[in-house]
């Protein structure tokens, strides 16, 4: 079988050239290109393409790859939004995603960030890289007895919910449309509407996926029900946020802080190098000017193991 490799990086590449490397059956061919309409003509006399969270595998893109013979699309992450499945069935083109890669690693960073926002360790540490030990500005907040409010509660949010609640004696909280059954066992205890969520939580972590029902669940109505100074934490899927929304929550100081590991326009530039361009993504420059604001590259799922 023959893959086309889309948004490949060097630990793409490596990671899967040490798992498959001696196989005879398969073979590989890394694309630095993110999958398009345009891009999918690479994938000519390939039987699969293997794409990522950010790659476009719209009709477009899927009937461009169906006249190249692609029979298969595997995506190498468990959110699937960015693919048309309605129009990949009627192509035949299969399409897999990745189930649950290391929730562990999602939710440890979850809660990495929670801390890093409660402690200011992102402020702390360039400080003291410059000489700079003095305290002014780095006052935190215990975790201990906080009331901490899930978003979903998935493989993720269960363990994010876990950690928090038996590492941390976290009163921990939860909405889900689909409660689990074990979430008791995890120190989750589940809130009727989301409404009780957001006016309870002193601290909140997204993790639920991104479909048409759940886009900007966090919106400017739900951000005005939310406590003064709430810490919100989005690990999870960038769309989930109203961009708009949270920009003026943050100039109305709304927020005690705020975490992303990802954002709703992300494609344009996450997995690449801009240091040394113009980010023409105003709202983008405007989140990464807000002191309160801690944004990272879609690392969370970037563990040794889950690779």
């Amino acid at each position: 079988m023959k893959i086309a490799f889309y948004s490949a990086h060097k630990y793409d590449s490596n990671s899967f050239k040490a798992a498959y490397g001696d196989a005879t059956d398969i073979e590989f061919t890394f694309l630095e290109s993110r999958l398009n309409a345009k891009s999918a003509l690479l994938a000519k006399g390939h039987d699969a393409v293997c794409c990522f969270v950010n790659d476009d595998a719209s009709a477009e893109a899927l009937e461009a790859l169906h006249e190249q013979g692609v029979k298969f699309l595997a995506l190498r992450c468990a959110g699937y939004n960015n693919v048309d499945l309605k129009k990949a069935k009627e192509l035949g083109i299969v399409v897999t995603n990745v189930p649950a890669y290391s929730p562990d690693a999602v939710a440890e960073f979850a809660v990495g960030m929670i801390l890093t926002l409660s402690r200011k360790y992102h402020k702390a540490y360039p400080r003291v890289r410059d000489g700079n030990f003095l305290l002014d500005g780095l006052l935190g907040q215990n975790i201990n007895g906080k009331t901490v409010g899930l978003i979903g509660t998935g493989k993720i949010g269960l363990i994010t919910g876990r950690i928090l609640a038996h590492g941390f004696l976290a009163k921990v909280i939860a909405y889900d449309p689909y409660p689990a059954k074990d979430a008791a066992n995890y120190g989750i205890t589940y809130v009727e509407k989301l409404d009780d969520l957001l006016s309870q939580a002193d601290i909140i972590s997204i993790h639920c996926p991104l479909l048409p029902s759940t886009k900007h669940i966090i919106n400017e109505e739900t951000i005005s029900k939310m406590k003064p100074g709430v810490i919100l934490v989005n690990t999870s899927r960038g769309g989930l946020i109203d961009t708009n929304a949270l920009i003026k929550g943050l100039k109305a100081d709304k927020f005690g802080a705020v975490g992303m590991d990802v954002y709703e326009k992300e494609s344009e530039y996450f997995f690449e190098d801009s240091s040394e361009k113009v980010i023409q993504d105003d709202q983008l420059s405007r989140l990464l000017s807000f002191h309160k604001v801690f944004i990272s590259g879609h690392q969370a799922f970037f563990t040794e193991e889950a690779s």
